[in-house]
């Protein structure tokens, strides 16, 4: 899959991040880029719209990314379950990156 072709979800309730990364995604070229300001909006959206990869902050309220993943991983639908994530964050502590990484 070409990088322009891929489908990608970015969950930040920071609107000012957000439109950043959506911004430097579209002019990489990356066509399916969307966008939710909560998780609970990502689940719904992610009923139509599959992405390859997640983009998702780690702080938001009221569920954070850590919490979304987890949620993401022991969902029903196995497409789902393995979709790749990257956090941004500009938390680097070794607490946040112990329960990270085992989420995958």
């Amino acid at each position: 899959m070409k990088f322009e072709d891929a489908k990608i979800l970015v969950v930040d309730d920071d609107p000012v991040i957000s439109r950043f990364v959506i911004r430097t995604l579209e002019r990489l070229g990356v066509q399916g880029v969307e966008f939710c300001h909560d998780v609970n909006a990502a689940v719904q959206l992610m009923a139509t719209f599959l992405p390859d990869v997640i983009l998702t902050d780690i702080h938001m309220k009221p569920i954070g990314g850590l919490e979304f993943v987890q949620r993401l991983r022991s969902h029903t639908n196995p497409n789902l379950q393995q979709i790749p994530v990257i956090f941004m964050s500009a938390d680097s502590s070794r607490e946040t990156l112990k329960s990270a990484l085992p989420l995958g």
